[in-house]
């Protein structure tokens, strides 16, 4: 009797979360108290798996979620003609439907990124070389399609996905080995920059803002080395942000709006950026 209490309490001794090793306790790593832990495991582990892969460089694409294959946005505006034609008093549906032309004009970009990944990859990842290997956000519209560009040679490339409230599923065109899941924002925009030859930035919303103006700002107060800051859609570009008003205003240099190179083309985006690094 004395063996088999014995037993039982060893057994639940085992049990109890304070005898779980402290890197298998997934409920103490994620206390407030641990999260420099956190943070630091989110660094280190996509440096390593990139680093075992043999990444050197990368070109990062950014650009919107809503930017989507022709043949997808037409059924979209097609399915909002037929119900605005059964009530053409909804001024809801009436915007709805302005929005899907706006975005199907922007339709063309989404084949503009994936003829950019095939293209920057086909010639940078010869003989098992990873060079200028192309990453993303790892999620739908412009990231799918660079990503999937890069996919269509047999290439390899790279996802930073993040966790969101509503969670966004990686493309299914990413490398499986290269496809990371962050927590932190601060973390995964380190890693977009570390190994960063050129930032290609299509249309796209705050998130597409935001990764571009800290790029700019990164290069302006020379926290990084200058690299080409390619805007797909100059039409797009000028109407977002007017770089001539804020050197008017002299809140920036007018070198700083020179930091950006607009192209229309992945062709011409190609070009600028193999010129740039020529010339360094």
């Amino acid at each position: 009797m004395e063996n088999s209490a014995a037993n039982r309490r060893t057994a639940a001794l085992k049990k109890s979360a304070a005898y779980a090793k402290a890197y298998e306790d997934v409920e103490f790593l994620n206390r407030n108290e641990l999260r420099p832990v956190r943070l630091q495991l989110e660094l280190l582990k996509p440096e390593l798996i990139q680093f075992e892969h043999g990444v050197h460089s990368t070109i990062v694409v950014f650009g919107g979620t809503r930017v989507t294959p022709v043949e997808v946005t037409r059924e979209t505006i097609k399915s909002l003609e037929r119900r605005l034609k059964a009530r053409p008093s909804d001024k809801n549906l009436a915007t709805q439907l302005a929005v899907a032309r706006r975005v199907f004009a922007k339709a063309k970009y989404y084949d503009e990124a994936r003829k950019f990944g095939s293209l920057v990859s086909s010639q940078c990842q010869l003989g098992g070389g990873c060079e200028f290997v192309i990453v993303t956000g790892g999620g739908p519209g412009i990231m799918e399609a660079a990503n999937r560009g890069a996919s269509d040679v047999g290439a390899k490339s790279i996802g930073l996905n993040i966790t969101l409230p509503h969670e966004q599923e990686p493309n299914v065109y990413i490398t499986p080995e290269l496809c990371f899941q962050f927590r932190y924002f601060a973390i995964r925009k380190m890693h977009f920059l570390l190994r960063a030859k050129a930032l290609v930035i299509f249309p796209g919303g705050f998130g597409t803002l935001d990764e571009l103006f800290e790029a700019l700002t990164l290069v302006q107060t020379k926290k990084m080395p200058p690299l080409p800051i390619v805007l797909f859609g100059r039409e797009f570009w000028d109407e977002v942000i007017n770089f001539q008003f804020l050197v008017n205003e002299g809140v920036i240099d007018a070198a700083d709006a020179e930091l950006v190179h607009y192209v229309e083309t992945a062709e011409d985006a190609w070009k600028y950026i193999q010129d740039f690094h020529k010339g360094v």
